[in-house]
């Protein structure tokens, strides 16, 4: 199983735009990436520097969004959706992205991708998978229904 650490996560962000602002190829995963970053123009300065963003700290209290977790959510959610696990996810997708903006529609599923482990962390304890997922599925449903 892929378990990177936060500075192996921080490296393929700047590497992938690295490689982007170089011309170098790409391998899917960094194209994949790429698309997200493009998307976040915002975010775009804090992939220059890869020693820079090793060290950088991202408080919520500090009203800082972590550019990093934020793109790797992307990818979680892009990876779901391609292969609908949980299944069910590509249909919430495609109910949430047909009222106009799929970019909308990832960033709802994230809220709730972000509420269910927040939950978890919150409690201090392990959550079974299963138990995840079906609050995972059910935030999404209420998303998608639009309650």
């Amino acid at each position: 199983m892929f378990n990177p650490s936060k500075d192996d996560v921080r490296r393929f962000f700047c590497d992938a735009w690295r490689k982007h602002r170089s011309g170098a190829v790409l391998s899917p995963l960094e194209a994949v990436a790429l698309d997200w970053m493009r998307r976040h123009p915002e975010y775009q300065h804090e992939f220059e520097d890869v020693e820079a963003a090793l060290t950088r700290e991202y408080s919520v209290a500090e009203g800082r969004v972590n550019p990093f977790l934020h793109m790797s959510m992307h990818l979680a959610i892009a990876e779901q959706v391609s292969i609908d696990q949980p299944p069910g996810v590509r249909n919430v997708f495609n109910t949430l992205a047909a009222r106009g903006d799929e970019h909308a529609a990832v960033h709802q599923m994230m809220e709730c991708l972000g509420e269910v482990v927040w939950s978890a962390q919150r409690a201090g304890e392990a959550i079974p998978a299963d138990q995840m997922t079906a609050r995972y599925l059910e935030c999404l449903r209420r998303r998608a229904s639009g309650l």
